[in-house]
């Protein structure tokens, strides 16, 4: 079973077994060594990379961002 596949059945259980789950796999990253965090990290900054390189997400420029964050604040 694949991860998107596993991932649609998972979002197939009610709220209360989602929650349950959801509890569990955030639990199990607790006991995660320094290491595999940085590996984690550097995969993801790769992932999303690789994303913006393919123009499947759209950059925001860090003014702009800094700007709504500072309208929603206010």
């Amino acid at each position: 079973m694949t991860v998107d596949e596993l991932m649609c059945e998972a979002l197939r259980l009610n709220a209360t077994e989602r929650a349950s789950m959801a509890h569990e796999l955030l639990s199990s990253l607790e006991s995660l060594s320094e290491a595999e965090i940085e590996q984690l990290w550097v995969e993801e900054a790769l992932r999303r990379s690789a994303e913006i390189d393919a123009g499947l997400v759209e950059t925001i420029p860090a003014d702009q961002v800094i700007a709504e964050a500072r309208a929603r604040l206010k």
